[in-house]
């Protein structure tokens, strides 16, 4: 029997760069925002994660999408 994917949610993590350790290397810490609409285009959720972490003191290291996918048959 073939599995059906059904698409469940889709979560975004931003990671971000918050200070630098005693060594010097950069501190990252990484932010989830839950409940984004899973057939939202990928530039369009670029674009608002930039804009809104545009706002923020620290400097935007990277964007995830996670789309979670419920398999069953």
């Amino acid at each position: 029997m073939p599995v059906i994917a059904s698409i469940k949610d889709t979560v975004l993590v931003v990671s971000l760069q918050t200070g630098l350790t005693a060594q010097g290397s950069p501190k990252i810490s990484q932010r989830s925002l839950a409940n984004v609409k899973s057939s939202a285009a990928d530039q369009d959720v670029y674009d608002v994660v930039v804009a809104l972490y545009g706002l923020q003191d620290y400097p935007l290291i990277g964007v995830r999408r996670d789309n979670r996918v419920d398999l069953t048959e």
